[in-house]
């Protein structure tokens, strides 16, 4: 299964810990969505904006596990398409929280978020959001 992750997800050390090892992985954004940060991250459809991330091909078990976490039980599953770096374009799963996620930002989520797309390259304009 291909899952497109644009928070903390996309640290595939995190997910090792988790017991979750992606079988592949490619750098890569979402036209037409916007990152918010509150508790932890989300999408939201914003006309002419980009969301990066990693998509990264999972065992459907081991996706499930992940999104049995309490903190991220209510994200719901959206087919989106993933431009990667490569060029080509490829669907892909992304996990969303709709509604209003939160009205605070969790500052400690929004520095390791930072610290982690700053690793994988995402451009200046990007990571000024997140920070």
């Amino acid at each position: 299964m291909k899952v497109f992750f644009y928070g903390l997800f996309m640290d595939t050390e995190l997910l090792k810990k988790a017991g979750v090892h992606p079988l592949s992985q490619a750098r890569g954004f979402v036209d037409n969505y916007t990152i918010e940060i509150g508790e932890r991250a989300t999408l939201a459809r914003c006309d002419g904006a980009k969301a990066y991330g990693v998509l990264m091909e999972l065992e459907e078990a081991d996706v499930r596990k992940l999104y049995a976490e309490t903190s991220v039980a209510d994200y719901m599953p959206e087919e989106v398409d993933v431009k990667t770096d490569s060029g080509s374009t490829v669907k892909g799963t992304c996990y969303i929280l709709h509604g209003n996620p939160s009205n605070s930002r969790n500052q400690k989520y929004a520095e390791a978020l930072y610290k982690l797309a700053k690793i994988l390259g995402f451009p200046k304009e990007y990571l000024d959001k997140i920070r």
